[in-house]
């Protein structure tokens, strides 16, 4: 309840169709069991209000940031986020972040707001290059599985897929052969997923492009020693459903 409710209340009580429309890679069913249930609970803005309360309490507890680095971070991850408002076709729960107020709590709050936003951007672009790809969700999973570092069980439990689905999307993967009989690995199917990749990379790139490659670049380079505070923390885990990077 508290993941669904936290990240789809940008779009207000959002129902379980929508959400299962925009996470994607859940399982219907688990997303029917916590939703509307956690709208008699509690309601989107109480949900919005305690998200930030919360990156408040890590960024000025838990995490250990350099004030200058920061400083820089910020302004170059909203301009970003900015320029990503010019591109809201297709791109659902990007928009309904898009819509709402940016946080106050200085260059913390100002960088994690950013980066939330650029985050739910490239992730709608992902979405549709998935589907374009004609990538079901659970053999999104299975494809991570089997060619990223993310293990099996993190996705399997989290997005709630019995074994008779996982197993189910496996043989459809090996029917194209996208993965072995086995569930191997195929040079096709490292082919697929890179190509989806590639796909959501350029879905990505028109703020990129609006802000300036050399801006752009910039922001890369402010994000790493930030990024690299927040892993060493130990607040985000060194595998999570998203990644599986030890480059931080």
């Amino acid at each position: 309840m508290g993941y669904f409710a936290s990240r789809s209340a940008a779009m207000g009580a959002a129902s379980p169709n929508l959400i299962i429309a925009t996470f994607y890679n859940f399982n219907p069913s688990l997303v029917r069991r916590a939703v509307p249930d956690c709208w008699k609970i509690t309601t989107p803005t109480a949900v919005l209000r305690a998200r930030i309360d919360g990156v408040v309490d890590a960024l000025n507890g838990m995490v250990k940031l350099d004030v200058q680095e920061l400083k820089t971070l910020a302004p170059l991850a909203k301009t970003m986020a900015e320029a990503a408002t010019s591109d809201l076709g297709g791109r659902a729960l990007f928009a309904a972040h898009a819509a709402l107020d940016w946080p106050e709590g200085g260059a913390p709050m100002k960088a994690w707001w950013a980066s939330t936003l650029i985050r739910e951007h490239r992730g709608d672009g992902h979405v549709a290059a998935l589907v374009d790809a004609g990538i079901a969700p659970c053999e999104a999973l299975v494809l991570q599985s089997t060619y990223t570092a993310i293990p099996r069980q993190t996705l399997q439990m989290t997005r709630n897929w019995p074994d008779d689905e996982w197993s189910a999307a496996t043989d459809a993967l090996a029917s194209r052969g996208l993965v072995g009989p086995d569930g191997s690995p195929t040079d096709a199917g490292r082919a697929c997923l890179a190509s989806i990749e590639t796909r959501t990379d350029e879905l990505a790139t028109r703020p990129i492009v609006q802000m300036g490659v050399e801006a752009a670049r910039a922001l890369a380079e402010a994000a790493l020693p930030v990024g690299q505070a927040v892993m060493a923390s130990g607040v985000v885990p060194t595998i999570t459903p998203m990644f599986a990077d030890d480059d931080l």
